[in-house]
């Protein structure tokens, strides 16, 4: 039987050249460039990201990812003295520490996954030294390059992958990280607390401080939610029909403060407007893990592609989107795939930049 278009993922490809994809951040983090796709009146209107309160919704609630991003790339040694690449993504605060008495005064473990690179792959049980305070024991391959492995450290862990590693900037950002990234990889509001995601939600690095206070001058409210963003977001779909696919699974909180925001905005006929996917994908996961809206944590593998009716979200601020993956493919799930390809081959035509470190789309 034939895969209906919309379920076809050779439907959400696209020509993208190389020069596109922006390999460094605006000058300004509100620098960017926005393009407004207006479903009812059917247009694309070309602005500028300080535009925005000019084309959102009126008395929009905007729901923002306070994740922050940890230097989760770090490196160490194998016996041996071959180098190790471990990249580290299990969210930092939901490791479960316990004193390691094996290791001596001090130390402690944790079971961890993450992905291992090295010339030669590690053996299960070989240990990997990062430092005289930090060192991990692989215990278990999986799949695409992914291992259990068991921390062990002495002093403060967060502090350790701070001092040493390196943020992992997605894999089409062809650059070793920078300090300039320690600042431009991170939102403005992202919570220490709430440290943990392998990838900005780039969506909202277009925020400054400023920008959000003439939001809030203008009559738009904000609220906060958390998606620790996993490697899985740069999986590719591998699937022929998207139908099949299995969505990565992700940690999401959901506070009651926010639950009130979103009901009184529902309540008084205002619009909620998810800055990106991952607030998007937190709102509607957290619908339907609970069937309303309400305050809720755990883990979410929600797939929204077409044909799946939002509950929560009624419009969306996004960056664009790799070719076939999950995130071009949700955004069709709110505008339609048709139109979605129309405003990226708009974009393109027009100079925009896409990806992490590109310029933005309001779909409202």
């Amino acid at each position: 039987m034939e895969i209906p278009q919309d379920f076809r993922l050779a439907s959400y490809d696209y020509d993208l050249p190389e020069d596109r994809i922006a390999q460094q951040p605006a000058d300004r983090r509100d620098g960017s460039r926005l393009l407004v796709l207006d479903r009812a009146a059917d247009t694309l209107t070309p602005a500028r990201f300080t535009e925005l309160a000019d084309y959102l919704p009126e008395g929009a609630l905007l729901v923002a990812n306070n994740s922050r991003v940890i230097p989760a790339r770090i490196f160490g040694m194998k016996p041996t003295g071959g180098r190790v690449e471990f990249l580290l993504l299990t969210p930092l605060p939901l490791l479960a520490p316990a004193p390691a008495p094996d290791l001596g005064d001090g130390w402690l473990a944790a079971p961890a996954e993450g992905l291992l690179r090295a010339s030669k792959s590690p053996k299960p049980g070989s240990r990997v030294t990062i430092s005289d305070d930090l060192f991990l024991l692989a215990e278990e391959p999986s799949p695409f390059g992914r291992w259990r492995v068991r921390l062990c450290w002495r002093g403060d862990l967060t502090g350790h992958f701070q001092a040493m590693g390196h943020l992992p900037l997605p894999p089409y950002i062809r650059r070793p990280d920078s300090a300039a990234d320690r600042e431009r990889y991170q939102t403005t509001y992202s919570s220490e607390a709430k440290t943990g995601s392998v990838a900005a939600p780039t969506a909202g690095l277009h925020f400054t401080p400023e920008l959000r206070a003439g939001l809030a001058g203008r009559g738009f409210t904000w609220a906060e939610v958390t998606l620790y963003v996993g490697y899985g977001t740069f999986s590719p779909v591998r699937e022929p029909d998207i139908r099949n696919h299995r969505m990565h699974a992700e940690y999401i909180e959901v506070s009651r403060e926010t639950v009130d925001a979103v009901n009184r905005a529902k309540a008084e006929g205002r619009p909620v407007v998810a800055i990106g996917t991952t607030s998007a994908r937190t709102l509607e996961g957290m619908y339907r893990a609970c069937g309303e809206i309400a305050e809720f944590s755990g883990e979410t593998d929600i797939f929204i592609k077409p044909g799946y009716t939002f509950k929560v979200v009624d419009a969306m601020l996004t960056n664009f989107h790799l070719p076939e993956s999950s995130l071009i493919i949700m955004i069709a799930a709110l505008a339609g795939r048709a139109r979605v390809l129309s405003a990226y081959n708009y974009a393109l035509e027009n100079g925009f930049r896409f990806f992490s470190y590109g310029d933005a789309m309001l779909i409202r």
